[in-house]
């Protein structure tokens, strides 16, 4: 099991606190660093919320071995091609680190304020699959893309300088859902992520996207498997019992929820509960962006476990 730490960027992320986060997270021993990508939080008041790329430029050179990327970018506010050039230059710029997250977009506050349309969720859909077309060929083929789309239309489109890595960095695509998001997985994706699943309907999830990539010709091992979900970590029982009671939920309840929650011990049992289900990597989303000591003390309890 592979562990990686999420951040929500839009919920006070600036350079101080993404520069402290990045060189703690490298040295801890974690996998890698992910982070939303949104231009505010989902209700006010705003927040500091340091923009995706510029961040991911700064951490591409600045780090050595992280593996990194968006949970997830969406094309609602970010035009396709823009997309595929700055992925491209950044996973060069990493030497391959990269992963690709890619979404249709959700948040309808920020598309209101910057004044991006977000649509009904069937249009959506179909303009981020046009999207993930046109980013995919973009970044795995070098002949020019003619495109005549319902919302996007290119005209001999091209990718220069081609990506060091054959193929570029990997495309992810995140979400549960059976009906629009794990069919697009099977069609475009190298990752697929799930989010707040327990072991059992990871699962299931899983080995539907199973029978969906057969019916395109390819492998269960074409797609890399990761989880995102909520960690509440504590360093013994008392303070395991404060962050349940804050939620007002039971320790039996949480985990339903899909939340790595425990000790150090604890939380290794639960994850190999997440890999006996397919889950390959894991990353535990860490609200609190300043708490550098509890990073510390959770790769201290967990990482030697499960490496």
């Amino acid at each position: 099991m592979e562990v990686a730490i999420m951040i929500e960027g839009q919920n006070g992320l600036n350079w101080a606190r993404w520069q402290r986060l990045a060189t703690a997270v490298e040295a801890l021993g974690f996998v890698g660093l992910y982070r939303s990508d949104h231009y505010t939080n989902a209700n006010p008041p705003d927040l500091d919320s340091l923009e995706l790329w510029v961040s991911f430029t700064w951490l591409a050179s600045h780090t050595h071995r992280l593996e990194f990327g968006p949970l997830v970018s969406p094309v609602s506010f970010r035009q396709p091609t823009m997309t595929a050039r700055m992925a491209a230059a950044v996973d060069d710029l990493s030497h391959g680190r990269l992963t690709l997250g890619l979404g249709a977009g959700w948040q309808e506050r920020e598309h209101h304020n910057y004044g991006w349309a977000l649509l009904e969720l069937t249009e959506r859909f179909a303009r981020f699959e046009e999207g993930l077309h046109i980013i995919q060929h973009l970044l795995q083929k070098e002949e020019p893309l003619d495109f005549a789309g319902t919302y996007y239309q290119l005209h001999e489109a091209v990718l220069r300088p081609r990506p060091q890595r054959p193929g570029g960095p990997p495309i992810l695509i995140g979400g549960n859902g059976p009906q629009r998001t794990l069919p697009l997985a099977a069609r475009y994706a190298t990752a697929w992520n799930g989010v707040y699943l327990p072991p059992t309907i990871f699962a299931e999830r899983s080995q539907m996207l199973d029978r969906l990539l057969a019916e395109h010709g390819r492998a269960p091992a074409d797609v890399h498997r990761s989880l995102m979900t909520g960690c509440w970590f504590g360093q013994d029982d008392t303070a395991v019992q404060a962050h349940l009671a804050r939620r007002n939920l039971t320790l039996d309840q949480a985990r339903e929820r899909g939340i790595a929650v425990g000790t150090g011990s604890q939380l290794v049992e639960q994850l190999g509960a997440w890999a006996a289900a397919g889950v390959q990597r894991i990353m535990l989303q860490w609200l609190d962006l300043d708490d550098i000591d509890g990073l510390e003390g959770l790769a201290t309890a967990v990482l030697p476990q499960v490496a």
